[in-house]
């Protein structure tokens, strides 16, 4: 635990000295910020500005992630992990990131958040099969997460009646990104378990990487290559969000502890 609180850093700046209290604040006041705005983004630019082209979305998003970490001075020399260990992480994240995204053109952003609120659930039930992990939860966390479910299902019934943006369509789609999601928050567990010196920063990079070339596919067979390139060549702010949105979500992944996706495990 001592070498893990040495290691505790926020942009070059040492949290270690300061109570646990005051790091949990910290962190998680900047990663809820950084997620909000990030929101904030997304919604501007599929509502707003008419940009409904998920794919090509998480396109460009991949490219400035990995702009931004070969600026802070990460290279393929540095990872622990060889480069088939993230090929199924990555054709999942993909998956997941255009789906949600492009699920905005047929869903409003409440009813996107809350599907997206109950991936607690495939990713507990998809816990019990990936190889490394085999967890198991108690009865009373299945229920809990049932209940969940079933407030979610109460919402959308009364979102689409009342809602003048929500289809079927959409449903299907955050629901197949749904699905991809129990996969890949136990396919990063899996990675951080069996290779405990894996970075945040080298499993955001390769995953971007090795997942550009899966993007490539459904941008091509929807036409959202070209179709969103127009886009971006109409409206100067389409080419803006662009910059903002995914560095204020890569900034934001500074703030989850070190080697942890889960604040209570690390401050409980």
């Amino acid at each position: 635990m001592k070498n893990e609180e040495q290691e505790r850093t926020l942009f070059g700046i040492s949290l270690t000295d300061r109570p646990r209290w005051k790091q949990f604040f910290i962190c998680s006041s900047g990663f809820f910020f950084g997620y909000l705005v990030n929101g904030i983004c997304e919604e501007y630019v599929y509502n707003r500005l008419q940009f409904s082209y998920g794919w090509y979305f998480t396109f460009v998003q991949s490219f400035v992630y990995v702009f931004l970490i070969y600026l802070q001075g990460f290279t393929p020399k540095q990872m622990v992990n060889p480069w088939k260990t993230y090929v199924k992480l990555s054709a999942v994240l993909m998956g997941s990131h255009g789906l949600t995204k492009g699920s905005l053109a047929f869903l409003n952003y409440p009813a996107q958040i809350m599907f997206k609120s109950t991936k607690v659930l495939p990713v507990m039930v998809m816990g019990a099969f990936i190889p490394g992990l085999r967890r198991k939860y108690p009865a009373h966390e299945y229920a809990s997460a049932l209940l969940l479910v079933a407030g979610l299902i109460i919402f959308t019934l009364a979102d689409a009646k009342t809602s003048p943006n929500f289809s079927i369509i959409g449903v299907l789609m955050i629901s197949g990104a749904l699905i991809m999601d129990a996969f890949l928050g136990n396919l990063q567990e899996a990675i951080f378990t069996l290779s405990p010196e894996t970075t945040q920063m080298e499993m955001l990079f390769c995953s971007s990487v090795v997942g550009l070339p899966f993007l490539i596919p459904p941008m091509v067979l929807t036409g959202e290559l070209f179709k969103a390139w127009n886009s971006c060549s109409q409206v100067i702010d389409i080419p803006s969000s662009f910059i903002v949105f995914p560095t204020l979500t890569y900034s934001s992944q500074f703030f989850i502890p070190t080697k942890t996706y889960t604040w209570v495990e690390t401050f409980a």
